[in-house]
């Protein structure tokens, strides 16, 4: 039970850092941590995960590459506004109602869902972040809290149920549209480093997924 506890604040953290990727643009402050031997550290460590190695040097790749980027801080905020806070047309809003079904547009379904999780749970949204309830960001957080908030339980059915439900989650709320979000940052983010976070994101959860269902057998 303890290992699964230690191993469960890892995996909150990292849906915590990658929900904060897709929350707002990098400040300078934030961007020049990316280059800090923690940091590194902490990627090439996940990049030893066979799962995650191809993704984590995409990943570093683009880091390595904003280093040498003129006004590295004000392009990637461009990049994140392109691409999240304009349109369908030419971005990848980066909401769960713009994939799920066959409309592709923002309807109210899959927020109402989200948002009755969220009080299903007690879990309050940042009140920065004044998105509907399917925002990627807002998801991913979501998801960080309910791992934490298993590590209170003291019982191993009762951790197993919450270990399926992180499983059934992550099939339903993100699996179920980050494919194609995926796809659409690839064609639009052309300096990479957004498209690179999801496709890491996406690896993760496939990851994820697999130990979860290695744990519950």
């Amino acid at each position: 039970m303890q290992e699964i506890k230690a191993f469960n604040e890892q995996r909150a953290e990292i849906y915590w850092w990658l929900s904060s990727l897709f929350a707002s643009e990098l400040t300078d402050d934030e961007l020049s941590k990316y280059h800090s031997p923690e940091i590194r550290s902490f990627l090439t460590g996940l990049g030893e995960n066979p799962s995650l190695s191809e993704p984590i040097k995409t990943f570093t790749d683009s880091l390595n590459r904003l280093q040498v980027r003129e006004d590295a801080q004000l392009e990637l905020s461009a990049d994140f506004c392109d691409l999240f806070l304009k349109t369908d047309k030419h971005g990848a809003l980066p909401y769960a109602s713009m994939y799920i079904g066959t409309s592709g547009l923002l309807n109210d379904q899959p927020a109402q869902d989200m948002a009755d999780l969220l009080a299903k749970h007690g879990i309050a949204v940042n009140k920065d972040l004044n998105e509907p309830a399917d925002h990627l960001a807002i998801e991913l957080d979501f998801l960080g809290n309910l791992i934490i908030r298993s590590n209170e339980l003291e019982n191993d059915a009762h951790m197993n149920d919450a270990l399926h439900e992180q499983a059934d989650f992550i099939n339903t709320h993100l699996m179920s549209w980050l494919p194609q979000f995926v796809k659409k940052c690839q064609q639009f983010d052309e300096f990479g480093f957004y498209s690179a976070a999801a496709s890491l994101l996406h690896a993760f959860c496939q990851l994820d997924l697999t130990y979860l269902a290695d744990e519950n057998d």
